[in-house]
C-alpha cells in the first residue's frame, strides 16, 4: 500500500536534524524572514544601525538594532543573524536528504507563535503538518499529501502571562490574514485565511463533543472549532520541532501513536469528503508503520488509553484495510493485537 512506503533517513542526516533541532530551541527567539544585512544610517546626524531582512516573501523591511558605537548589541545581531544563516543552510540540505519541509508562509506564523511563547504556553501543532513533523523526528522518508492549512490546538487554558490576541498575532506577521467568517454567519470566526483560492488558512482547534462546535479561548481571545477526543489527541503533547521555509521551529506536537488511533478516528467521521477521509487513512497508516517498526509499544499504549467511544468506529474500518496491511505485518500485528484482541 503507497500509504505504508517509507525509508529511513541514514544516521549522520538524522543526527544532522537532530543537532539543527537542539541548537534552534536553546537560541530562544528567532529571525523572522531571511537573516538580512546590517546597514548603517546617519541622516539624522546620528547614527543607527539596521537589519534589512525581508519578513515574508517580496517584502523588503528594516529593523532598529543599536546606536553608532553600541559595539555589545552590534555584536549580539550579528551573531544572530549567522545562526540565522547556518539554520538556512542547514534546512536547504535536509530538504535535498528528503525531510518533510513547509513553506514560507507557514514558517513566518510559526516562527511568530514560538517567539510570542505560545507553544511553550501549551499551544499544539496538529494535522498534516503535524504528521510531517513526525516523519523528521522519527527519521522517515515519505511521499506526504501537502497542505494549505495549519491547525493549532489547545487542550486546556495557555499558561500566558498576558493575552495574546489571535488575529493581531497573526497580523503581525506582516501578511495579510483575514478572519473567516463563522457558518452560519452569527458564529465567531475560529479562522484566519490569506487571500485567494489556494491563499493559507490557520485554523484553531479545541476539544468538544459536537465536531464544528464553537468553543471559546478567552485567553486569545477568539474561538476554535470543536473537535471529538481531541483531548486524547493533546493529552501529554511532546516537544518537537517543524523544519518551514529557511527555519527550524520548536514547537509541541501530539504523540504519534496518539496522532495514528485519532486520525484513524477522524478518517470515519468524514461526511462526503473521501479525499479527506483517505488523507486521514493514509497519514495514520505512514506513522504506524514507522512505529510498528521502532516503537510498537507506543502504539499499544496509545490503544489502551483511547476511549471506547473513539475507537468503536475504528474496528470495522481496519478490517477492511488488513489485506493492504499484509504488505507491512509489523503494523499488521499491532493492530490485530489491539483491536481483535
Amino acid at each position: 500500500m503507497e500509504a505504508l512506503s517509507y525509508r529511513e533517513h541514514e544516521l549522520a542526516f538524522r543526527t544532522q536534524y537532530a543537532e539543527l533541532k537542539e541548537r534552534s530551541r536553546a537560541a530562544g527567539a528567532l529571525l523572522p524572514g531571511t537573516p538580512g544585512s546590517l546597514a548603517l544610517r546617519s541622516g539624522t546626524g546620528y547614527g543607527y544601525w539596521y537589519r534589512v531582512f525581508y519578513p515574508v516573501p517580496g517584502k523588503p523591511a528594516e529593523e532598529l538594532v543599536c546606536k553608532e558605537g553600541d559595539a555589545a548589541a552590534l555584536e549580539v545581531m550579528r551573531s544572530r543573524m549567522a545562526f540565522g544563516e547556518w539554520v538556512s543552510a542547514q534546512v536547504s540540505a535536509l530538504r535535498k536528504l528528503g525531510f518533510q519541509v513547509a513553506d514560507k508562509a507557514t514558517a513566518r506564523v510559526l516562527v511568530e507563535l514560538h517567539n510570542r511563547q505560545a507553544f511553550e504556553a501549551g499551544l499544539v501543532l496538529t494535522g498534516t503538518l503535524a504528521c510531517m513533523a513526525w516523519l523528521n523526528e522519527l527519521g522517515a522518508i515519505a511521499v506526504t499529501a501537502r497542505t494549505l492549512d495549519i491547525d493549532l490546538a489547545r487542550r486546556q487554558l495557555l499558561k500566558l502571562g498576558a493575552p495574546l490576541p489571535f488575529l493581531t498575532t497573526m497580523q503581525a506577521t506582516g501578511l495579510p490574514f483575514v478572519a473567516v467568517p463563522g457558518l452560519p454567519s452569527t458564529l465567531p470566526s475560529t479562522s484566519v485565511k490569506l487571500p485567494g483560492v489556494q491563499g493559507l488558512r490557520v485554523d484553531v482547534l479545541a476539544p468538544g463533543r459536537k465536531l464544528g462546535a464553537t468553543v471559546n479561548i478567552p485567553e486569545l481571545q477568539w474561538s476554535a472549532q470543536a473537535v471529538p477526543h481531541y483531548d486524547y489527541l493533546l493529552d501529554g503533547a511532546e516537544a518537537g520541532a517543524m523544519l518551514a521555509g529557511a527555519h527550524c521551529i520548536p514547537l509541541r506536537l501530539p504523540q504519534a501513536a496518539r496522532f495514528v488511533w485519532h486520525k484513524l478516528y477522524s478518517s470515519t467521521q468524514r461526511r462526503g469528503a473521501p479525499e479527506k477521509a483517505a488523507k486521514d487513512r493514509q497519514q495514520a497508516l505512514l506513522l504506524g508503520a514507522v512505529l510498528a517498526d521502532t516503537d510498537a509499544p507506543a502504539i499499544r499504549h496509545a490503544f489502551k488509553a483511547a476511549p471506547a467511544p473513539m475507537v468503536a468506529p475504528i474496528k470495522p474500518l481496519l478490517k477492511t484495510l488488513y489485506g493492504s496491511l499484509r504488505k507491512h505485518p509489523a503494523l499488521e500485528e499491532v493492530l490485530r493485537e489491539c483491536l481483535d484482541g
